[in-house]
């Protein structure tokens, strides 16, 4: 049996001309939409630069419209002043530091030299006058420390070398200087002779004593 085609002669002729196929629309369509994108995209993007460059040219010339901060003269002398202030408050705090006496340490030193046959009776100790400051001419030609004398130490022991020993041993102390005999004489003491001693020295200070 023969086919015979139903459709309309002109579809058919449509048909076999081969006309567009709609993945092809589809794809010219998406390609274009993407296309718009982009450009569309670039256009915005470029505004937003512009507008920043616009705004970073404003501030520049706010800022070299804005006039320099100056101090008055009055501020920077109030700043000298407390500099100046904080600065003498140092320089007092060290030198009183430096002159400080550490009679823990000499005291720890003394015990370390005193002999075994000396006993004390009196250990007085005074903090050094200042060598700057105005001080009362001396009366006496003696070569004994002038009074305050700075340490003062009273005891007994059984002979004279014994007290010369301790002489000796204390003008090895770094702390003191001017370690001198004032007095030594014999005493009577629990039955038996025995010598009674008084010694002065002046204290050292700062550096040399350590």
């Amino acid at each position: 049996m023969r086919a015979v085609n139903l459709l309309p002669r002109q579809t058919v002729q449509q048909s076999r001309a081969g006309g567009p196929s709609p993945v092809v629309l589809v794809a010219a369509i998406g390609g274009a939409t993407v296309l718009l994108a982009l450009v569309g995209g670039f256009l915005l993007a470029n505004r937003s630069v512009d507008r920043q460059r616009q705004d970073l040219s404003s501030a520049q010339a706010l800022l070299a419209a804005t006039p320099a901060h100056h101090i008055s003269a009055k501020t920077n002398a109030f700043r000298t002043a407390v500099l100046t202030q904080r600065e003498q408050r140092s320089l007092a705090l060290a030198s009183a530091i430096g002159k400080r006496v550490a009679w823990d340490r000499i005291l720890r030193r003394f015990a370390l030299v005193l002999p075994d046959d000396v006993w004390l009776t009196s250990l007085q100790g005074n903090t050094p006058l200042d060598p700057a400051a105005p001080t009362a001419a001396a009366t006496s030609t003696s070569a004994l420390p002038p009074a305050p004398t700075a340490l003062t130490i009273e005891g007994y022991t059984y002979s004279q070398a014994s007290v010369a020993r301790l002489l000796e041993r204390l003008e090895v102390l770094p702390d003191l200087k001017n370690v001198q005999l004032q007095d030594s004489h014999a005493a009577p003491l629990g039955g038996q002779t025995v010598f009674n001693f008084t010694i002065v020295s002046d204290i050292r200070k700062g550096r040399g004593a350590s």
